[in-house]
């Protein structure tokens, strides 16, 4: 399958979950090619009947030397500068997935001439796309005030195979596409991953036989939220045809706020879908070209700060926020299926044995204590990420870092973290249903298969560890299969 973009507008979270998620190709509409040749020619036409025009790196030098006017003859000797090599990020590399987002967001600034440069760097940039091995980009040490230290790598091979012209290597390195595909990414994985957080509820609240009522359709309009009252609809699907044989006063509040908490979720993941759909369709390059217009019949050329996203982090803080406590509400829930006190289920077989009992049912007693684990571990991430400051090398320029790396790093984590705690919940409440001898809704009979397939339910005591583990790793593949 092909990707065809024309305009902007046509890089959105679709045409991004087919390209970067599902590895489709891409392909510049002839129509977006003549308009990026239009704007290219009246861009040349700017530059060279307009003496006085100030344009960074086009006719000043670039950086600290951003006061140095260029003449005419300096111009082509100072785009040919390939300065690639003094890329300094290194560390972990992005996945794959995430570095073709990177290439399909920067074609924003192409397809309706934005970036005033030549199709054939538009066209270059597509071909990446059409399955060979991506550039290696370093995760870690972006720290820069743009996204050049990710962008330098990866399109260095590309500049290398061209004698680059006026505006061409700026098209390439300046801009905001790397945040752009940062929150696209984490909407995508957080879409699925709010699926899997209400199903395992819901199998929580069916294994604590809650009541119903905590659910109610009435709480819709008293609530009046239409992210809690999605959450409350999509409970009670999953609750369907649930046991009527249910406690009669009402459950611990870890219970009864679950709509309110997912309903958040859904309101972050709103958010970041959002974000992501204004950032991808961005044109955020610096300086930006502005296509001829009455006013302006050679266009104008304008520095900008839109390579710095500022809508990214925060939508990703939010996600990552939302998955810490969701992460608690694991842990309470589990904790209080443990507890027969709490839960009404036969204690003993839940939370462990005397050594003279033979019920012939293991232990999962020290399950909620690896939950805590991951609990702490998500609340350290889900800090808030404040804007960086630095002094790139004593630059006047570069003194504002750029926040979404950082951003998605820790949102990347806490989601980690989050599908083992919702690995270990979905364990304690199968094994509540299966010492109880209860069936789960025919809604979550497919979710408890899953778990029973890789966790089977305790009957003796066992080494749970390597199991749990290969649950939560199910459940982020769940999150990041398109």
């Amino acid at each position: 399958m092909t990707v065809t973009l024309t305009r902007r507008t046509d890089i959105n979270l679709d045409s991004f979950l087919r390209v970067a998620w599902m590895k489709e190709d891409v392909r510049i509409d002839p129509a977006a090619l003549a308009q990026i040749e239009r704007c290219r020619a009246s861009f040349l036409q700017l530059i060279d009947n307009d003496p006085t025009v100030v344009i960074y790196g086009v006719t000043t030098a670039m950086g600290e030397l951003a006061s140095m006017r260029l003449a005419r003859e300096e111009r082509d000797r100072h785009a040919r500068i390939k300065a690639f090599a003094a890329a300094t990020s290194f560390g972990e590399p992005f996945p794959d997935r995430v570095v073709r987002g990177f290439v399909l967001a920067r074609l924003a600034n192409f397809l309706e001439g934005h970036a005033a440069t030549t199709p054939r760097i538009a066209l270059a940039v597509a071909e990446m796309l059409d399955g060979r091995p991506m550039p290696v980009v370093p995760s870690s040490g972006q720290g820069g005030a743009g996204e050049i230290l990710a962008l330098y790598p990866l399109f260095a091979q590309l500049s290398a195979g061209f004698d680059l012209e006026v505006k061409e290597r700026g098209s390439l390195i300046n801009g905001s596409p790397c945040a752009a595909a940062l929150v696209a990414d984490a909407a995508l994985a957080a879409r699925r991953r709010t699926v899997l957080i209400e199903q395992v509820f819901a199998l929580s609240i069916e294994a604590f036989r809650a009541p119903l009522e905590h659910y109610d359709r009435a709480l819709e309009t008293l609530w009046g939220d239409e992210h809690e009252a999605a959450t409350l609809a999509s409970l009670r699907r999953y609750l369907d045809g649930a046991t009527s044989e249910r406690r009669n006063y009402q459950a611990p509040v870890s219970y009864r706020i679950v709509p309110r908490v997912l309903g958040h979720a859904r309101r972050a993941l709103a958010n970041a879908e959002q974000a992501a759909a204004v950032s991808l369709r961005s044109a955020s390059d610096n300086p930006v070209y502005v296509p001829p217009d009455a006013d302006h019949p050679l266009g104008r050329c304008i520095s900008t700060g839109g390579y710095h996203n500022a809508m990214a982090a925060p939508a990703l803080d939010d996600l990552a926020a939302i998955w810490a406590d969701i992460c608690l509400l694991c842990d309470r829930h589990a904790s209080k299926l443990l507890n027969g006190r709490a839960s009404q289920l036969p204690d003993l077989l839940m939370v462990g044995r005397h050594p003279s009992d033979s019920d012939g049912h293991g232990s999962l007693g020290y399950v909620p204590m690896a939950t805590t684990g991951y609990l702490e571990q998500a609340k350290l991430a889900a800090q808030r990420t404040f804007i960086p400051g630095t002094e790139s090398a004593g630059s006047s320029q570069d003194d504002i870092a750029a926040p979404a790396f950082l951003a998605w790093t820790k949102e990347h984590q806490a989601g980690r973290c989050l599908d083992a705690c919702l690995a270990t919940l979905a364990v304690v409440a199968s094994q509540a249903l299966h010492v109880t001898g209860r069936q789960a809704p025919p809604a979550l009979g497919d979710l408890l298969s899953a778990v029973r397939a890789i966790v089977r339910p305790v009957e003796e005591d066992r080494v749970l560890g390597p199991e749990l583990h290969a649950l939560a790793e199910l459940f982020t593949k769940r999150a990041f299969t398109a």
